[in-house]
């Protein structure tokens, strides 16, 4: 097996964090545990092709950190989100698709690592594979601008 380019590596990065937002949103549609959703994304989504549509090989280390680290922190990172928000759009109310972006954005952010920048932008990008004619891109900014500056205020100077 070829060693993957950096270019594998960075997309296999963005399946990962696409994934990671996917399996939240599932465990709390279909209350299903956390190893239940890994085994499945892992086993049968990674790198699968289903009805004709190839899926992407996710980086699994960064999928499991951000499923791990989302449900560990899920409490934070909701009130961290909540801060973010609109008072009168607590994170319970808003889209189930986006409250699953935000605790995986948190946990990146809280794991460190991967600068704030990067984490937006990549889940700004994750938002525009779900709302591809909406404006939830820009919200989705606007919150993690805010959540970095909170989770990661010494990358802001």
């Amino acid at each position: 097996m070829t060693k993957p380019t950096r270019d594998q590596k960075r997309q296999m990065k963005s399946a990962a964090r696409l994934f990671a937002v996917q399996a939240l949103f599932q465990m709390e549609a279909t209350d299903s545990d956390l190893a239940e959703i890994r085994e499945e994304f892992e086993t049968h989504r990674f790198g699968a092709t289903i009805e004709g549509d190839e899926f992407a090989e996710g980086n699994v280390d960064l999928f499991r950190g951000l499923l791990n680290g989302a449900i560990e922190n899920q409490r934070p990172i909701d009130q961290m989100t909540d801060r973010a928000l609109v008072a009168k759009w607590p994170i319970d109310r808003i889209d189930p698709t986006l409250r699953a972006l935000f605790r995986a954005a948190g946990a990146e952010m809280l794991a460190g690592g991967t600068p704030p920048k990067v984490v937006i932008n990549e889940f700004v990008d994750v938002a525009k594979a779900f709302f591809p004619d909406g404006k939830e891109a820009s919200f989705v900014n606007a919150v993690l601008d805010h959540m970095a500056r909170e989770a990661v205020p010494d990358a802001f100077g």
